[in-house]
């Protein structure tokens, strides 16, 4: 009795085995593209090349990332998403002026909803999160020659995304996608604007650093 008893414990155990082995617990991301980056305007001001130069921000360029997430039902992952545009600080105007190299890193939390069966050979997915935006300090040489350094600063973002994961075998799949972080980084005084109630107050425009990234590359489930 005892016999046939760890006979039928057994094959249930190998037959639960491939179907638990199927399931998805965790998904890691790996990643490289290019990001299309805009800055801020502001006053105008005339350097010493004699141009005027009214805007600043990072150059589009080359990204690289990594993302982990994991899985609380078939379809929906939490995770954590790091990314990093190595980059350039440019001055624009009525001319163009690359400042010196620049980083600019991305820290979010993230929540993705990935459609189709865990088990299927290609699923489109959407995410979104909210975060940090790291603009790196960087040291140059003024237009005048100088020495020069400006600090770095970090800002809340958020980030938004979507793209389709290919998987050929089990494990290892192809990743192509798309993500927008608007970070916010000031508010210009536009005028003001008076209630009989709760008085006058200024208004501002605020503006957003953008950055829109195109990638690709592998995921790893397991």
């Amino acid at each position: 009795m005892l016999s046939k008893t760890a006979v039928l414990v057994s094959m249930a155990a190998l037959a639960a085995a491939p179907s638990w082995a199927q399931d998805t617990r965790a998904e890691l991301g790996l990643t490289g593209g290019w990001t299309f980056s805009d800055g801020v305007s502001g006053n105008a001001v005339r350097a010493s090349d004699g141009n005027i130069y009214d805007a600043l921000g990072p150059k589009d360029s080359f990204n690289f990332g990594a993302d982990l997430s994991f899985f609380v039902n078939e379809n929906v992952s939490v995770g954590a998403l790091f990314s990093q545009q190595k980059s350039k600080m440019v001055a624009t105007g009525t001319n163009e002026f690359e400042i010196g190299d620049w980083s600019v890193q991305n820290y979010h939390g993230i929540i993705t909803y990935n459609f189709a069966d865990s088990d299927a050979p290609a699923r489109p997915y959407v995410f979104g999160g909210a975060g940090a935006t790291h603009y790196g300090s960087l040291s140059f040489t003024g237009l005048a020659g100088q020495n020069r350094e400006i600090g770095g600063e970090t800002q809340f973002s958020t980030t938004w995304g979507a793209g389709i994961k290919i998987y050929p075998g089990q494990s290892v799949g192809l990743k192509l996608g798309v993500r927008w972080t608007p970070t916010y980084i000031k508010s210009d005084q536009t005028g003001w604007w008076c209630d009989p109630y709760w008085g006058c107050y200024v208004v501002g425009d605020a503006q957003y650093s953008n950055q829109f990234e195109f990638s690709g590359g592998l995921s790893i489930r397991f």
